[in-house]
Parts: C-alpha cells; structure tokens; sequence
C-alpha cells in the first residue's frame, strides 16, 4: 500500500518534536538534515522509493538515534 501525504506530513511533524527532546545532539543541526531529506525526497514518484524513505524516517523515530 502506497504512502498518504498525510503520512508523511504525520512523520515530518512527529520528528520535528523528536528534535525538540533531543539532548546529545544539536537540534539545529538535526532539523537541517530532517529539512533536507525531505526536500529531496519530495522529487519521488516510485512507490517503492517512497516507502523506502518513509520507513527510514520511522527507524530514525523507533531507534530514537541519529545517523
């Protein structure tokens, strides 16, 4: 099943208040490279590219780490 809009905007919102609670790690310079994928990402049209990049957002929420 392909990725809603909606889904993503949930994900682009959920680690946007991640990066609020981050304590290690610059928050400035986590919402960057958060801005940053998306804007790429936002060129996608595969589905499973999609997928792909929304799962990796989910993992980055789950494992509460930053890559």
């Amino acid at each position: 099943m392909p990725i809603s809009r909606q889904e993503v905007l949930r994900l682009y919102k959920n680690l946007i208040i991640y990066s609020k609670k981050l304590t290690l790690t610059d928050s400035t310079y986590f919402m960057r490279k958060v801005n940053t994928e998306f804007r790429r990402n936002k060129k996608l049209t595969a589905p499973e590219d999609i997928t792909f990049a929304y799962k990796k957002g989910e993992s980055l929420l789950r494992r509460s780490s930053v890559v």
